[in-house]
C-alpha cells in the first residue's frame, strides 16, 4: 500500500465517513493540533525511563488518537459508529493528576516554564494541547462535536502542567523557577 494517494493534491482531505474537507477547515486544524500534541508526547517518551510514566503517555497518545477519530466524524448523519473520548477517560486524567499532584509541594506562584529536558517537553504539550482546545472549541460553535472532547484536553493541560512539576521535583531534583 502507497502512502500518498494524491487525493489531497488540491487541498482537501477524507474525513471519517464520505464528506471531505479543506486541509485548513476548523474541523481539520482541530484534529491536527491533536495530532501534533501526541507526537510531542512521544517526545517526551523519548526521555523518560520510569516505565509507569511511559505507560501513561503512551495511554494517552492512544486516546489521542481515539480523539483524533472523534474530532474527524461529523456528529451529523453518525451512520457510522466511530470512537469517542468518553467520561470515563476524563476522571482517568484526573485521577493521575490527583496522583502526581499529591507528590509535589502545593503550587504557591505562578512559574515559568522551564526545568529538565522531560519538564520542558511536558510544558510544551501542555501549550499545544491548550492550542487544541482552543481549535475545538472554534469548531464547537459552527458544529456539533462530542462535547468530553473539551473536557478532555482541558484535564490533559493540566495533567502536563503536572507533569512537568513532577519531572523537576521528583525526577531531576531541579528547582522551579517563580515569575
Amino acid at each position: 500500500m502507497k502512502v500518498y494517494t494524491k487525493t489531497g493534491d488540491k487541498g482537501s482531505t477524507s474525513l471519517c465517513g464520505p464528506e471531505r474537507a479543506l486541509k485548513d477547515d476548523i474541523r481539520i486544524r482541530s484534529y491536527g493540533t491533536v495530532d501534533e500534541l501526541s507526537s510531542i508526547l512521544g517526545w517526551c517518551r523519548a526521555v523518560i525511563k520510569d516505565e509507569i510514566l511511559d505507560k501513561l503517555i503512551g495511554d494517552i497518545q492512544r486516546q489521542l488518537f481515539v480523539l483524533g477519530t472523534d474530532l474527524a466524524t461529523p456528529e451529523t448523519g453518525k451512520k457510522r459508529r466511530a470512537s469517542r473520548i468518553s467520561a470515563a477517560d476524563v476522571e482517568r486524567l484526573e485521577k493521575e493528576i490527583d496522583h502526581y499532584q499529591e507528590q509535589i509541594p502545593p503550587l504557591k506562584h505562578f512559574l515559568l516554564p522551564s526545568g529538565c529536558e522531560l519538564a520542558c517537553r511536558f510544558h510544551m504539550s501542555r501549550v499545544v494541547c491548550r492550542r487544541a482546545e482552543r481549535r475545538v472549541v472554534s469548531l464547537s460553535q459552527g458544529s456539533e462535536i462530542n462535547p468530553v472532547a473539551m473536557r478532555y484536553l482541558n484535564r490533559l493541560s493540566d495533567l502536563m502542567f503536572v507533569l512537568a512539576r513532577y519531572a523537576n521535583l521528583k525526577i531531576a531534583s531541579v528547582s522551579e523557577e517563580v515569575l
